[in-house]
């Protein structure tokens, strides 16, 4: 994290490090703000107190504050990411290569001639997706992606089963971004993820489903509510590289077991809720999306209160900003 904060002190941007119960206690990083439990616990918000602890959902107290503080974009990413040269502050509007293909979208085919899929990937799509290489015709046009998601050289992130047959460091290829169209399917993370305003209802990580999922499923619901608003989820070349932390892998694939179990029906559900359009349907069109799931039984009925206060916080915020101008 201090190659973070120092990449972030070159560009003027603030790090804010979300503890959790167990610590940490101090952040000795340059241009690093630790939010600690007690100090989530303090906020003036609803949804902090009701997080449960040791869950990578606490991240959200961090998403608030950011917001609350005016934040013109938010770039989250994990303590064992250090960005690599590349790395600097993107703009919405990117080049990117569009992909109006239906249904599912390996993106790391696009970046790599390896047999290697995002974490999230539906296996039984897998031959299916072997077939093709989105972006073949390396045609790029302007679109706007309020979501865009960088890959991860080294040791990206990819899910237990292929760590469990292929052991091997990743370099993905330096190749236009791609742009995922309305239809077009693919899972993100949150390693290495860029999130602009119009998009920040979205970030909201749920908390009643294994650490392996939570951005997981939160990506399908992005997805989902971003094509309502006219915008696409990129993916762009690697901008940082991994040293992944000690894992335990079948306690990896254990908890990853509601996904390769339920992450295609949870396409299909998605698929057909009816959303609204425009931006201020946002918040509404998330709720929505959650709904559904509750109601097919993927996430429980307590997720929704949750929700509720998540955008109950952030409709506050936004109207005390608006007060201010």
């Amino acid at each position: 994290m201090r190659t973070v904060g120092r990449a972030l002190q070159r560009w003027g941007g603030r790090m804010l490090v979300v503890g959790d119960k167990k610590g940490p206690l101090t952040y000795p990083v340059a241009q690093s703000e630790l939010l600690t439990i007690e100090g989530q616990l303090a906020l003036p918000w609803r949804l902090p107190s009701r997080l449960p602890v040791n869950h990578y959902a606490r991240k959200n107290a961090g998403y608030l504050l950011a917001i609350s503080r005016g934040a013109r974009c938010i770039y989250e990413t994990d303590d064992d990411n250090a960005p690599n040269g590349s790395w600097k502050p993107r703009k919405q509007e990117i080049k990117a290569i569009g992909v109006a293909r239906q249904g599912w979208c390996n993106v790391y085919s696009h970046f790599s001639t390896q047999r290697v899929w995002p974490r999230g990937f539906p296996l039984e799509e897998l031959s299916d997706s072997s077939r093709s290489t989105p972006g073949s015709s390396l045609r790029t046009r302007t679109v706007w992606s309020p979501i865009q998601q960088g890959l991860a050289d080294g040791n990206p992130d990819v899910d237990a089963v292929w760590r469990l047959v292929e052991p091997a460091e990743i370099r993905f290829r330096v190749k236009p971004a791609l742009a995922l169209g309305r239809g077009a399917w693919c899972p993100f993370n949150s390693q290495s993820t860029w999130w602009w305003p119009d998009a920040y209802a979205l970030m909201y990580l749920p908390s009643y489903c294994t650490f392996r999922m939570t951005d997981i499923w939160r990506s399908f619901i992005a997805q989902r509510c971003v094509w309502e608003i006219g915008g696409s989820v990129s993916f762009h070349a690697a901008e940082v590289v991994q040293d992944r932390n000690i894992h335990n892998l079948l306690k990896d694939f254990k908890d990853e077991v509601p996904g390769y179990l339920n992450n295609g029906r949870i396409r299909e559900i998605l698929s057909g809720v009816r959303l609204q359009r425009g931006t201020k349907a946002t918040s509404e069109n998330l709720l929505r999306c959650y709904e559904a799931l509750v109601e097919h039984e993927i996430f429980p009925k307590a997720e929704l209160a949750l929700v509720k206060a998540w955008l109950q916080d952030l409709k506050g915020i936004t109207e005390r900003t608006s007060r201010t101008l």
